[in-house]
């Protein structure tokens, strides 16, 4: 049986919410998810990575200027060099850590999945290719330092 999309939404959430808490002293509150119509990013620093395995698909996180700089503030403190390639760096390594968590998550649905490395796109009004047709899932999550929105989608 295959997982709805709700359920396999979840472990997407869960893990976003944990890892940015732990990595990023964040505190993301989840929107109402809804299926992306268009392929411009949300924001404008974001990460994708490609999914393969039971099924393929990729997730992305884009996240605001203001997050991103919250998110690697966070991470490193006061130990910033190039904040354009600490964020990258940051943006892509957070991104990481919740296809790992959500992967996780997934597998115990019966959905087991290997991942790619994320590839970080930066700037104003850029676009999100997801590799499927599929429809694409956003989540806007919204935190004291400015939003970011987690999509995923799956052939």
């Amino acid at each position: 049986m295959k997982p709805t999309d709700a359920e396999v939404a979840k472990p997407f959430v869960d893990a976003t919410k944990h890892v940015l808490t732990m990595m990023a002293q964040l505190d993301p509150k989840p929107g109402k998810p809804y299926v992306k119509k268009v392929s411009a990013a949300a924001g404008d620093v974001s990460a994708v990575v490609g999914l393969t395995g039971d099924r393929n698909g990729s997730i992305s996180i884009s996240f605001s200027k203001k997050c991103a700089v919250a998110v690697v503030k966070n991470m490193l403190g006061d130990d910033i060099s190039d904040i354009i390639q600490d964020a990258k760096d940051a943006v892509g390594e957070i991104t990481n850590m919740i296809s790992g968590q959500a992967r996780a998550g997934l597998s115990q649905l019966g959905l087991n999945l290997s991942s790619s490395t994320p590839t970080v796109i930066f700037g104003d009004n850029h676009t999100i290719s997801h590799i499927t047709s599929g429809p694409v899932v956003a989540i806007p999550f919204s935190t004291e330092h400015g939003d970011f929105t987690l999509e995923f989608c799956f052939e």
